[in-house]
């Protein structure tokens, strides 16, 4: 218990919010992420009467979401977010979707108008009566568990059922609706609290153990094989198995591929290290894929993003996956929780090492990069300053901290980063592809560096700076250590290239005019380190600066919209247009601009 749940007299009652935030202190919560308001500030008050969980307001509540998200993904806690009713609930939908379809545990605490008042015209009602709509209805498609806290005694009962359903198999946001009213009851101390839960998550499935007879049949699969290759995924982080999948690798002597979401689950410079799948990824593993006589798939479902690309090998090869939930691709499945199913898989096969021989030879440790053709021969700059991505990400990732976090949005920055930035030794590389949501990184990186302390790297585009970057003023104001670094390429760039490519012509509202974002933000935070980098070379200063830093720093360069990104559903558009290229004059006289390849 906490030093204020000791101080609480046993004969005695406590008001609900007092209860609620004595309990997630019990089960390890340290921050609470939201934005404050009428319907929700006595939770508020409550978590800063703890004196164990920090409250962090947040500048939107999609944010807020993201900054639990954020902090889950670092810690494997529970992330908690709290938002008032009305439009602050409704702006957790997008946030907790995400959460809910990349599995990850978030339990949102969302605050309602006095029941007194339901059905009266209560302001900001989501009751369902009298004409309004309910927001039990909202929230349970988007959430593994919604209840409605009707009374102060049902809060003992529904609090531990929304913590298992969060941190269950498979895991995912919970949501509770909590009346102004019922916050400030009192209510009787139960016997029993919430189960206090472990840093590392355990489930339902972790006692029981793998099916035997699923075991078998993929333990049978494996020794059978003689070449695999595992696409492992995000779940394998979640659920601190990144050993038992290294050692899985070494007793088979496997290649190991990642799911794009997942770069940090596998040493990217191992030479058993294939690349990325999918179509943000490498040619390389479809390679590997076409010589395997078995696809493994640790931790992921392989969604589309994965195994675009990949869809005739697949068909072709054996499919064995072992992950909570069943893969969208045919297959043996093995459920249950992932770390104990690789440990009783790993104990069926011999203990020594297959050599990556058996395989014909290692692959290489830095993967060859497919790069696309361009559109038209590039052209130099006037007067320079922009940074082709390429040249960016090696300025990352020459200054990138191995303990660092490195968060990655969505759009051309993401897929270019994605497909060529090794993921640190010892810290998440986060891409928040469940909903693809832009603007996602700006929370979760500030999540992610208050959980644990460590220099979070923020990837992102302008796009999506102008979505939720105004998060920054978050990250000043609590002293978070975030580099955000913002390429700025002045347009929707990836709509723009599919405008170009599958659409037939760029549509103006997809291309905008330059907008200084770094000496913005220098203008409205003046003790923030705000930068331009005109070059790499300025980029890597920068970072360099900020790793020696334990402030936010904020980082903003120009990229060109029309540089084509290492991505997929490009290559036949920009390959096809190899043998019809325009004379170099014609070229040139091009008032759109040059296109660069990364």
């Amino acid at each position: 218990m906490t030093a204020m749940a000791d101080e609480i007299p046993e004969d005695g009652g406590v008001r609900v919010v007092d209860y609620l935030a004595a309990e997630l202190a019990r089960v390890g919560v340290t921050h609470m992420f939201g934005v404050g308001g009428a319907n929700i500030e006595d939770l508020y008050d409550a978590v800063h009467r703890t004196g164990t969980i920090r409250g962090v307001v947040a500048k939107h509540e999609f944010s807020a979401v993201t900054m639990a998200d954020g902090y889950a993904r670092a810690t494997r806690r529970l992330g908690v977010v709290a938002a008032t009713s009305g439009g602050g609930a409704m702006n957790l939908v997008p946030g907790l979707a995400e959460a809910y379809a990349s599995r990850v545990p978030v339990l949102a605490l969302v605050g309602q108008p006095p029941t007194g008042q339901e059905g009266r015209g209560a302001f900001q009602e989501s009751s369902g009566k009298a004409g309004s709509f309910d927001a039990r209805e909202v929230f349970t498609p988007v959430s593994q568990f919604c209840a409605r806290v009707d009374d102060a005694d049902s809060l003992a009962e529904l609090l531990p059922r929304a913590v298992a359903a969060a941190l269950a198999d498979p895991k995912g946001p919970a949501v509770l609706l909590l009346p102004k009213d019922v916050q400030q009851a009192q209510v009787e101390l139960p016997d029993h609290g919430v189960t206090p839960t472990p840093l590392v998550q355990t489930t339902a499935g972790a006692t029981a153990g793998p099916g035997a007879e699923a075991r078998d049949a993929v333990s049978a699969a494996l020794r059978g094989a003689s070449r695999v290759l595992i696409i492992a995924g995000e779940e394998v982080a979640a659920a601190d198995a990144r050993g038992e999948l290294a050692e899985l690798a070494r007793r088979l002597g496997a290649w190991v591929a990642v799911t794009p979401d997942a770069k940090d689950v596998f040493d990217n410079r191992s030479p058993r290290f294939a690349g990325v799948a999918g179509v943000m990824g490498h040619a390389n593993v479809e390679d590997c894929l076409r010589r395997a006589d078995l696809c493994l798939l640790v931790g992921t479902r392989l969604p589309a993003l994965a195994s675009g690309g990949l869809d005739q090998p697949l068909a072709a090869t054996t499919v064995v996956c072992i992950n909570p939930e069943p893969p969208f691709v045919a297959g043996i499945a093995l459920g249950g929780n992932l770390r104990e199913a690789l440990r009783a898989v790993v104990g069926e096969l011999p203990s020594c090492s297959r050599p990556c021989a058996e395989h014909d030879g290692p692959v290489p440790t830095r993967v060859p990069t497919p790069v696309p053709k361009p559109l038209h021969t590039p052209v130099p700059q006037s007067g320079g300053g922009t940074v082709s991505y390429a040249e960016a990400v090696a300025a990352v990732e020459a200054a990138l901290p191995q303990d660092a976090h490195v968060f990655v949005d969505a759009g051309n920055a993401g897929a270019t980063a994605i497909h060529l930035l090794p993921a640190p030794r010892h810290g998440r590389f986060v891409v928040a592809v469940g909903m693809g949501g832009m603007g996602y990184t700006f929370g979760a990186g500030i999540g992610a560096a208050l959980a644990t302390g460590q220099r979070t790297y923020v990837l992102a585009g302008d796009g999506a700076f102008f979505m939720h970057g105004m998060e920054v003023h978050t990250a000043v104001e609590y002293a978070a250590p975030v580099t955000f670094v913002i390429f700025n390429n002045n347009a929707h760039a990836m709509c723009a290239i599919r405008d170009e490519l599958i659409q037939g012509g760029v549509r103006s509202d997809d291309l905008f005019a330059r907008t200084d974002i770094a000496a913005g933000v220098a203008a409205a935070f003046p003790a923030l380190d705000a930068t331009w980098a005109g070059d790499a070379a300025q980029l890597r200063q920068a970072l360099l600066r900020s790793n020696a830093s334990g402030d936010p720093a904020f980082i903003a360069l120009d990229c060109h919209a029309r540089e084509i990104p290492p991505f997929l559903p490009f290559l036949p558009f920009t390959e096809s247009t190899e043998s019809t290229k325009r004379p170099e004059s014609e070229e040139s006289s091009d008032e759109r601009g040059p296109v660069h390849v990364g």
